[in-house]
């Protein structure tokens, strides 16, 4: 976060960051309150888009799980949330713990009013859809020339949709177009290589050791390959 912003000149920037486990945008958020210019920080998600009712309805409800081209996405709980609600609601571990106690034994709650405001303050989020994802894809593509996976396209087409005149809107990229070439190929025509450094993987010789499904036998194979 710091070195995208200062790469732009150091001045006031917005972060649109696909995600599903929220990680990656609570260390935006953390370089934030480190002093670091961020007006926005968008959550981009894909169908499955429980932090985007979280962010704008106030409910953290878990769903059914839809399969997609972006599968990092694919999930219902945000573990990483949880981290966020603790600041929100004013670092309160036994409410925070009330609330997820709520989640394991009904599947959901309701955010409390205060510590939505301040989640809100904070954060924005959208969602695109399959076609918009693959149609994003395409287009960047078509623009210029750069490949990129589906998780990428998802926080390209919301941060399109998030622009502000006025500053800078940053999108997190997250994994090489070779991780998901099928989705890649369907959308532009062009199966993207392996980077040149992996660009002979499958002509590698793999590597395998076979461990006993025991824990102590698991502990001594981690020892064995730490000492040797």
């Amino acid at each position: 976060y710091w070195w995208a912003a200062v790469a732009l000149g150091g001045g006031r920037v917005s972060f649109t960051v696909p995600t599903g486990n929220f990680g990656d945008i609570y260390a935006g958020f953390i370089a934030k309150r480190m002093g670091l210019d961020i007006d926005r920080l968008v959550v981009a998600t894909n169908q499955n888009d429980i932090l985007r009712r979280a962010v704008h309805e106030g409910r953290y409800e878990v769903g059914t799980v839809h399969p997609s081209i972006s599968p990092s996405m694919d999930i219902q709980v945000s573990s990483n949330f949880e981290r966020l609600l603790f600041d929100a609601m004013e670092r309160d571990g036994e409410a925070v713990a009330g609330l997820m106690a709520s989640l394991k034994q009904s599947g959901g709650f309701t955010i409390p009013d205060a510590a939505r405001d301040y989640i809100r303050t904070h954060f924005d989020a959208d969602s695109a859809s399959e076609d918009q994802t693959s149609e994003q894809i395409a287009r960047t593509f078509a623009a210029t020339g750069e490949l990129v996976c589906p998780h990428t396209a998802v926080g390209l087409d919301v941060a399109e949709a998030q622009l502000d005149i006025d500053v800078p809107m940053i999108t997190l990229a997250t994994a090489h177009p070779a991780k998901f070439p099928d989705a890649v190929e369907a959308a532009t025509g062009v199966r993207p290589p392996l980077p040149k450094h992996m660009a002979d993987l499958y002509d590698r010789s793999e590597r395998v050791t076979e461990v006993e499904n025991d824990l102590s036998a698991i502990q001594k194979v981690i020892r064995e390959k730490r000492a040797s």
